[in-house]
């Protein structure tokens, strides 16, 4: 078997410089299949990947990469609600932007999240109020094995926060080709985070919002383009009422999220910030000196320099909070995906 020697640099946001034995480009479902099953027939290790923008490579890949780039967007209408139905390869703050030409509201909360739509369902995303699972209608996947097309429904796809099915039962073996939106027609603005508080709720347009969400993340958060890294690395953790009310000892001002089971979000870049961690920087690797939930690369980090600048960030809160932060991000070894707690341990 060869060794890797494509370079992955242009496929991931992290620009990490890992190698792959090969790369296609699937532009429909037939052509993902037949790549699918061709690095299958030979025993071959296989990723798909969307744009890469949640992924970090810890070491060369010693297989094929398969882009999905199935692209389509078809619209219909109820007399409530738009109907959707988007390719999973489509770019999706380009899908958020192409609904708001169509007077089309809904998807503004989560615009300039990077990624492809298909990427979407499988983190659940979601950003200042409003997540994928809120305006999901079906998820369309395909068993690479058979060829069998599925339709999930939103209550099919398990969403949590940043979590589904797809990262449990149809992690292996399966591919989303595309997904499903329902968006109501009655639209009522979400501002409850941020400076999305400063817009009147009763005025507000969905343009207000889409531009709004777009000044906070470009003043907050580094341009992929420009700096490679993979947006918010850690999850915001959930804690217990005993750990908020340690916390709210020493910093009574501690954003917090009141959770329906009793529990409590808190913002895991607050946590990192209150460490002292911002602009801290381990050989290329560094946090963001604007936002301590990102991490990035200074220009030529490998993945490994990024792991471990994320394990000393981690053990930093857990010293600090008694809180053990969990990536967000996925983790991309030699031969596939790997735990990313477990390697951070």
């Amino acid at each position: 078997m060869p060794n890797p020697q494509i370079s992955l640099k242009s496929c991931n946001t992290f620009h990490i410089d890992a190698k792959a034995q090969n790369i296609i480009n699937a532009d429909s479902v037939e052509k993902l299949l037949s790549a699918w099953q061709a690095a299958t027939s030979i025993q071959q290790d296989i990723l798909l990947m969307g744009e890469g923008s949640n992924m970090l490579f810890l070491e060369d890949f010693d297989g094929t990469i398969i882009l999905n780039r199935i692209k389509g967007i078809s619209c219909s209408e109820t007399s409530t609600h738009w109907l959707l139905e988007v390719g999973a390869g489509e770019n999706w703050h380009q899908l958020v932007c192409h609904t708001l030409e169509q007077g089309i509201k809904g998807l503004e909360n989560l615009a300039l999240i990077p990624g492809c739509v298909g990427s979407a369902p499988i983190q659940n995303i979601g950003a200042y109020g409003i997540e994928l699972k809120n305006v999901c209608n079906y998820v369309d996947i395909i068993n690479l094995h058979t060829g069998e097309m599925t339709r999930l429904n939103r209550e099919e796809c398990l969403f949590g926060y940043r979590e589904s099915i797809f990262k449990h039962q149809y992690r292996e073996g399966y591919a989303i080709t595309a997904v499903g939106f329902i968006l109501p027609k009655a639209w009522q603005p979400t501002l409850s985070y941020g400076d999305l508080r400063n817009l009147n709720a009763s005025t507000a347009t969905a343009q207000d919002v889409f531009e709004a969400v777009c000044h906070m993340r470009r003043s907050k958060l580094p341009d992929p383009e420009v700096t490679g890294n993979a947006g918010s690395f850690f999850k915001n953790p959930i804690v217990s009422q005993a750990i908020l009310e340690k916390i709210q000892q020493e910093f009574p001002e501690v954003p917090a999220y009141p959770q329906a089971n009793g529990e409590t979000k808190l913002a895991a870049g607050w946590l990192i910030d209150k460490c002292g961690l911002k602009g801290h920087a381990q050989g290329q690797a560094a946090v963001h000196a604007q936002q301590a939930l990102v991490l990035i690369n200074r220009g030529q980090a490998s993945g490994d320099e990024i792991r471990a600048l994320a394990k000393y960030v981690r053990e930093t809160v857990a010293a600090r909070f008694d809180i053990w932060l969990e990536p967000e991000v996925r983790f991309i070894a030699a031969h596939g995906e790997v735990n990313a707690v477990e390697a951070l341990s």
